[in-house]
């Protein structure tokens, strides 16, 4: 195991519900996503970590749930995007094949900060290792529900997240008592189709 990775399991802690990842998985992304990132699949899997609040996740998976959320959005002309980790609240990391880790969406909010739109030409696989060294579990919870929801509703499986049932930008309530465990993938794009992606101001903080 590589430093890079073994710092990112000192910050979150070992893994759960692990998939392995098959040799034709990591063939279709050879040249999409970067050398290291599929040397990680095939040494570690899919799984999540912090007991659930990040997921490395099967870009493949989420391709309908990427589409839905770039579409008629300027990201779309920018590059080709495919979701390599999430949240266990909806958080959404996603990689340009150019452009490398450039987009980082709410989904709850339907909020995209925007870390990248330039051509990086120089080594993904550096880029990929400074992605996963900055991320950290309190920014993948949501209002520092992670720990009651968990006791609450039990673990998450791999295709699994927690979501604010009516959803927020519904107007529901963002409390332990409205939050499900519901299936991530239709609760994603169920979210895409509420409100326009929009990035964050600073009147959101």
């Amino acid at each position: 195991m590589d430093e890079f990775f073994s710092i990112f399991l000192d910050t979150f802690g070992g893994p759960i519900d692990r998939r392995e990842v098959p040799t034709s998985s990591i063939e279709h992304y050879k040249g999409k996503l970067p050398n290291q990132l599929l040397e990680y699949w095939a040494e570690h899997g899919w799984c999540g970590y912090g007991g659930g609040i990040f997921w490395i996740v099967n870009p493949q998976e989420y391709e309908g749930v990427v589409a839905s959320w770039i579409e008629g959005t300027r990201f779309e002309e920018v590059d080709t995007y495919h979701l390599i980790a999430r949240s266990a609240f909806g958080d959404l990391y996603l990689w340009g094949e150019k452009t490398g880790f450039s987009l980082k969406i709410t989904s709850v909010l339907s909020r995209v900060v925007v870390k990248n739109l330039e051509i990086i030409n120089d080594d993904m696989d550096r880029e990929l290792q400074a992605f996963l060294l900055s991320r950290n579990v309190d920014s993948n919870d949501y209002g520092d529900l992670f720990i009651p929801t968990k006791k609450k509703l039990g673990t998450l499986r791999h295709d699994e997240m927690y979501g604010f049932v009516p959803a927020l930008m519904l107007g529901g309530p963002d409390t332990l008592d409205h939050l499900e465990k519901v299936k991530a993938v239709e609760h994603l794009t169920l979210l895409s189709q509420i409100a326009e992606l929009q990035p964050y101001s600073f009147s959101d903080f």
